[in-house]
């Protein structure tokens, strides 16, 4: 059985105004498409530098705050397991998931630590420390991006709007416009981006 749900116009255009909020959410995503194909050269160097330091044997270690942990450990999962081609895993770390160090370090030392103190345990030089940000202004990815650079590892970024504390921090960085919904969605975007041209670059290896 098939139906047609009619649910109504609200205001001017025949629209309801959850129809025109949605509307407008993909309109700033049109808006964001132009700034991730200028970003295409600097993520394909982004997952060719993985893929030559992680298939030697070095690390990255990814950190964010609240949806950006959520995509943080997704860009781990997909590098721990596999994006869309077979291949050997890699050493690929989401900060956050380690729950018991995260409430122990918070407890100890404050938030603002909960990411540097565990970058300063286990970045070497060669390893990437990779920190996503839509403000570009937290303090604990701040502190994390000190002891990526105090340890020897590369320090990359994915923020919101640009230049921002945390880029500027970073030896390499792509910031990304819009609002917050629409920086996030873009990360995501970005980081796919990312693990197609690791994998690429990986199989040629």
């Amino acid at each position: 059985m098939t139906g047609v749900l009619d649910t109504g116009t609200v205001g001017t255009g025949g629209r309801t105004s959850a129809e025109r909020e949605l509307e407008d959410h993909v309109r700033r995503l049109d808006e964001a498409l132009p700034v991730l194909r200028a970003a295409v050269p600097r993520l394909a160097r982004w997952g060719e530098v993985l893929a030559e330091r992680l298939g030697g044997g070095a690390r990255l270690l990814v950190g964010g705050n609240g949806g950006s942990a959520a995509e943080a450990q997704h860009l781990t999962a997909e590098l721990v397991g596999r994006f869309d081609r077979e291949r050997t895993p890699v050493s690929a770390l989401a900060l956050h998931a380690e729950t018991s160090t995260l409430t122990a370090v918070g407890n100890d030392y404050g938030y603002t630590e909960v990411y540097a103190r565990q970058v300063r345990a286990h970045a070497r030089t060669g390893d990437v420390v990779l920190l996503l940000s839509t403000s570009g202004a937290s303090e604990n990815l701040l502190a994390a991006a000190r002891a990526g650079h105090d340890r020897g590892a590369d320090v990359w970024a994915l923020t919101g709007p640009g230049p921002n504390p945390l880029s500027r921090l970073s030896h390499d960085a792509v910031c990304l416009a819009g609002d917050t919904a629409t920086v996030q969605e873009s990360h995501l975007v970005a980081l796919h981006m990312v693990c197609r041209a690791f994998e690429a670059a990986f199989a040629r290896r």
